[in-house]
């Protein structure tokens, strides 16, 4: 199975929006891709949903809890401080590491501008639709 790491505004996308973002999530429940997932990413999920979006605290937990459960909950054991623009970028490289992810999937451009780090490809929710596609042939 594919295992990726998901920035925060993938998920973002899908609880408000919709689009690409929820394709990744339903590929998940159904078993075709595994996300890594850490308790730093779903805390920043978790402020900027109740910051930026006004959810409720009842909404909040229910996320929390379902992606918890629908992810791979891994703790970091290395800080890693490669991503001086954006400190809060470098939880993302860290769960991917600690997980064994194969991607990364961000909209983030100082994440992005990297393009992989180590063994781990950091592509757009887009690009990791195109490579699963292309794997399953």
């Amino acid at each position: 199975m594919l295992r990726v790491t998901l920035d925060t505004n993938i998920y973002v996308s899908p609880l408000e929006f919709g689009g690409v973002g929820a394709r990744l999530l339903g590929m998940a429940r159904a078993g075709m891709i595994g996300i890594d997932i850490s308790d730093a990413i779903l805390d920043e999920l978790v402020t900027v949903l109740r910051d930026d979006f006004a959810w409720e605290a009842y909404r909040l937990h229910f996320a929390r809890e379902q992606l918890a459960r629908l992810g791979n909950l891994v703790t970091p054991k290395i800080a890693i401080d490669v991503i001086k623009e954006d400190p809060d970028d470098n939880r993302i490289l860290g769960c991917a590491l600690e997980a064994g992810s194969k991607f990364i999937v961000t909209g983030d451009k100082d994440l992005l501008r990297l393009s992989a780090y180590g063994n781990i490809r950091i592509v757009t929710a887009s690009q990791l639709l195109q490579q699963h596609r292309a794997l399953e042939k």
